[in-house]
């Protein structure tokens, strides 16, 4: 700041208002300051800015996965290419951390909000007993959660003329709670992703036809799981031969619940994957064991990529923008930062894409 008031000949103070964007100095002393600043190579100190209270122009996302499972699974690079085309548009950077476990991310969060690191974070792969949402509440940090936690319960009972209990009446007041994070949610139906899958699957005739899933304890896991069991007895299906089994989301994982299904006496005759590697692989199993695709086992890859479109035969899967599902998730904490209310707002449900790997049960 001294260099550059020195060579505009102006105090450090009217330095700081120009490059601030604030009030206190004319038009042309500020383009004269900026032009001065641009010559020396002057750049913002995002930590210093944001000790002082500023924005720190960064926002973070940690996924706690296997790193292994990262760089096959083509899900997260569209992802992630989405939100980082959303924050360059306003030159905002995306700080990102791969850790082994959820304690490992949110350890991260308490030293992100301590350091002043980031101005807001997104948050994926919610889980069905998730402790994030309340660790980022007590941080009042802005956060964008990626998927839906939300399930169906239903309402408790009421009793309108029943008397007011000694156990009901209002407690001592205590410190107040901690303000709650802004927290915003972008989702997918993938219930009614899954419903549209079987009823594919039905409509062909298949009665046996098993999900190979990722990672246990994932909400969006348990959605389809559940989704997958609704259906099943909604079209009266036998519940031991339409079944879920869990994987890491790896093609080693895929590969091998394939081998085991197919080596099973009653092997189904339909398999759905979690994502598009693991469909891929279960084609190159049921390949190498004689078994015909589609022909005698038909094959659904929940996630749609170009492996699906140039495997042979060409794979059936669900067909998502994946990374406008980024841009919608990074667009929506630009907004909390910028000071708009929360909101959950519901992604495009995806649809399916008939292809060569789906036909008639034999």
């Amino acid at each position: 700041m001294k260099d550059i008031a020195e060579r505009a000949g102006v105090s450090p103070s009217a330095v700081s208002f120009a490059l601030n964007d604030r009030d206190g100095v004319s038009p042309g002393t500020r383009a004269r300051i900026r032009e001065v600043a641009e010559e020396l190579g002057w750049q913002p100190n995002s930590a210093a800015r944001a000790l002082s209270g500023e924005r720190s122009g960064c926002v973070g996302l940690v996924l706690a996965r296997p790193a292994h499972t990262l760089g096959v699974e083509s899900f997260f690079l569209q992802l992630v290419s989405g939100i980082q085309e959303a924050l360059a548009a306003q030159r905002v950077a995306l700080l990102f951390q791969v850790v082994e476990d959820l304690d490992a991310e949110c350890a991260i969060y308490r030293r992100w909000w301590a350091e002043r690191r980031v101005d807001g974070v997104l948050v994926v792969d919610p889980r069905a007993e998730d402790p994030r949402p309340a660790l980022l509440g007590s941080l009042a940090l802005p956060t964008v959660v990626i998927g839906d936690t939300s399930t169906p319960s239903a309402p408790a009972p009421t009793s309108p003329s029943a008397p007011l209990s000694p156990a009901a009446s209002p407690s001592p007041p205590g410190p107040p709670p901690p303000p709650p994070s802004p927290l915003s949610t972008i989702w997918a139906d993938d219930a009614a992703a899954m419903r549209s899958i079987i009823d594919h699957l039905y409509e062909l005739g298949h009665r046996r036809i098993v999900h190979i899933a990722g990672l246990p304890g994932l909400a969006h896991t348990e959605r389809r799981v559940a989704a997958l069991r609704a259906e099943a007895a909604r079209l009266g299906l036998d519940a031991a031969e339409v079944r879920s089994v869990s994987t890491d989301y790896s093609d080693e994982q895929g590969a091998e619940a394939t081998r085991r299904l197919l080596a099973a006496p009653r092997p189904p005759t339909a398999i759905v994957y979690d994502n598009d590697v693991m469909a891929v692989a279960g084609a190159a199993v049921a390949a190498g064991r004689g078994v015909p695709v589609p022909a005698a086992l038909s094959i659904v890859a929940w996630d749609d990529s170009p492996l699906c479109r140039v495997t042979h035969p060409r794979l059936t899967s669900l067909v998502r923008d994946t990374a406008g599902f980024g841009r919608l998730a990074a667009q929506e904490l630009l907004s909390l930062l910028d000071g708009a209310p929360t909101r959950r707002l519901q992604a495009e449900l995806p649809h399916l894409e008939l292809r060569e790997s789906t036909a008639p049960a034999p």
